[in-house]
């Protein structure tokens, strides 16, 4: 079966292999796209463990399209009746077209809805289909003249793990911390700090990563109320991932920020991810806890490094989020003073300040751009 994860625009590689490492092949990528082939586990195992894609869909069908009749013969031709129950709503969330014919988002919407009901209607001898049931979104590409249409699997995005309860000002993306973990090349026993943790996003997904504790056994997915959803297989699944994780690591993951009320929220979400995690373990007759990572209240400016080698790893509020652009560069000033205070540690600052290396004084060693949201970042690496 063929499958296309979306991510996060210069992060297809990082989540290329990461579905290489869960034993997925590769089949292709577009930006902010991977296609990869897999099984009907795929379904579920994808869901449960990608850490740095935002959904998960089933390519339903590819072909070429130059006019609206080949359009809607192509989605017509589709074995929906598998996927679907009988009262399924079916919504086309969102149409993308790029150098095609057929180049009106709102009519490809129209009509690929129409080849659906008009399929499902057909097969189940009903005029009008109930749509009473739960709501299951298709998306389409049509990129130079070339029909993908896909059916989500995941529902809410994947960042949304379900340990954040309140992110507070301008939170960064979940899938994007891990992003940058990974990016980062960073690994469970290096100790690893984050100055501006806010609702404490990176220091989390970092002990997630450490733990090996799936990000997606705490939620639910769109795939529970598709026709091919088998609960057994999904929960023996579960029950698998909740096997890998380890309770054995020592981790140094710590996090601080000069605001008391994100600290208190970070501790928060950060209990709400292990008591998730603990849950899980629950499922396999295990009693075991999972570590909770520091947070602390702390200027920047007042922190020392308290080894001799580690990561420190951060999105510090710039212009576009917080405050205005003035504020950020001089806050960026400031934090030059962190090359001393972390002698030997890398250092990984997001932001999407273009002269944020000016300002700091520092060229980086490398620099990584992502699409973060609707902002254009880079990962300065030094």
């Amino acid at each position: 079966m063929n499958y296309v994860a979306l991510c996060a625009v210069g992060a297809e590689k990082i989540l290329g292999n990461e579905l290489k490492s869960l034993g997925f092949k590769l089949n292709g990528n577009a930006p902010g796209r991977v296609n990869f082939i897999g099984n009907e586990d795929a379904l579920y195992i994808a869901n449960y463990c990608l850490r740095t894609s935002d959904r998960v869909y089933i390519q339903m069908a590819q072909y070429k399209a130059l006019d609206f009749d080949a359009l809607f013969e192509g989605c017509y031709h589709v074995n929906w009746q598998d996927f679907f129950r009988k009262d399924v709503r079916v919504v086309v969330d969102k149409v993308r077209v790029y150098k095609s014919k057929l180049n009106s988002e709102h009519t490809v919407q129209s009509m690929i809805q129409k080849a659906i009901y008009k399929k499902l209607g057909a097969l189940w001898r009903i005029t009008n289909l109930p749509e009473s049931g739960e709501s299951c979104d298709v998306r389409v590409y049509i990129e130079q003249d070339v029909v993908t249409i896909l059916l989500d699997t995941s529902g809410e995005a994947l960042h949304k793990r379900g340990y954040r309860t309140e992110g507070g000002p301008a939170p960064l993306r979940e899938t994007t911390a891990a992003v940058l973990l990974q990016q980062s090349l960073w690994r469970r026993k290096t100790p690893l700090h984050d100055p501006f943790c806010g609702s404490g996003t990176i220091v989390i997904e970092a002990a997630l990563y450490a733990h090996n504790i799936a990000p997606g056994l705490g939620r639910h997915f769109a795939y529970e109320h598709l026709a091919i959803y088998n609960q057994n297989r999904a929960v023996e699944l579960k029950k698998l991932q909740a096997e890998k994780i380890r309770t054995d690591v020592e981790c140094r993951i710590t996090g601080s920020d000069i605001d008391p009320s994100q600290i208190e929220r970070a501790k928060l979400n950060a209990e709400h991810a292990c008591v998730a995690a603990g849950r899980a373990l629950q499922m396999i007759g295990s009693d075991a806890k999972i570590e909770r990572p520091d947070f602390i209240v702390s200027d920047f400016a007042d922190l020392r490094a308290p080894y001799e080698n580690g990561l420190l790893l951060c999105n510090p509020p710039y212009g576009e989020r917080l405050g205005d652009a003035a504020e950020a560069e001089y806050l960026y000033h400031k934090m030059n003073a962190i090359f001393e205070d972390f002698p030997g540690w890398n250092i990984g600052v997001i932001t999407s300040q273009k002269g944020f290396e000016e300002c700091i004084g520092k060229k980086s060693v490398s620099k990584k751009s992502f699409k973060a949201g609707n902002l254009d970042t880079i990962l300065y690496q030094y």
